[in-house]
């Protein structure tokens, strides 16, 4: 298990730890307003400078953590490269949730809007979760529970799939293509954000070569 390196004594690792779960918080902070954007009529010039301001953060925190672990590495040589792979990997997954993220606002940039459709609450409700989803991985990362853990673990898995099977849906629907184009572009970032979640939390669980991966390395759950 890699769980343990969260709770590491060294204090290089342990800001970095810290600032994983900042750089998630920021990711969710641009998915909750680019997907107000989107479904809830919110004005994408008026967060749209905030979104994309968040993103270069999220950016910077990414290129300034890798140079750390080096560093890292470099002093403490070969004993912690495991931790230091294990880092590298889970802050790449964060950061491309900001991408997702940014990629949900330049839907809303498009005209894409959602807000007051019949299915509104459906998508509503989906976005909820996934941003719900995102704070418990923050948490997971402050603090992890093997148990917690496995429970989200199947979770997301089991929205993936409802994910995937929502795109399946709109790409042999038989609705025009300003209806089931922007609501099949949506679920595909919606579940990317999910299967990196998921990957996220591999990097707590699993052992730095099934990273990325369930089922003991058998089932790839990447998608970026």
């Amino acid at each position: 298990m890699v769980m343990s390196f969260f709770r590491r004594g060294e204090t290089g690792i342990e800001a970095i730890a810290h600032r994983t779960v900042s750089m998630l918080g920021d990711a969710r902070h641009s998915f909750d307003l680019a997907s107000a954007a989107v479904l809830s009529g919110a004005d994408p010039d008026a967060v749209g400078a905030d979104v994309r301001d968040t993103d270069e953060r999220i950016n910077r925190a990414e290129q300034e953590m890798r140079g750390e672990l080096v560093v890292h590495a470099a002093v403490h040589g070969t004993e912690n490269i495991a931790v230091v792979m294990s880092y590298t990997l889970l802050i790449k997954k964060i950061e491309r949730i900001g991408d997702q993220a940014k990629n949900i606002l330049d839907l809303a940039d498009e005209g894409v809007s959602l807000a007051g459709e019949p299915d509104s609450d459906v998508l509503l409700d989906h976005r909820r979760t996934i941003s719900t989803m995102m704070s418990e991985v923050a948490e997971l990362l402050s603090d992890p529970d093997e148990e917690k853990v496995a429970d989200f673990r199947e979770r997301a898995d089991e929205l993936r799939r409802e994910l995937e099977n929502q795109i399946r849906g709109y790409m042999h629907s038989e609705e025009p293509a300003n209806y089931a184009v922007p609501r099949a572009i949506l679920y595909r970032y919606w579940k990317r954000i999910v299967a990196n979640l998921a990957g996220v939390i591999t990097s707590v669980t699993e052992p730095l070569q099934h990273q990325g991966y369930v089922d003991d390395g058998e089932t790839d759950i990447t998608d970026d």
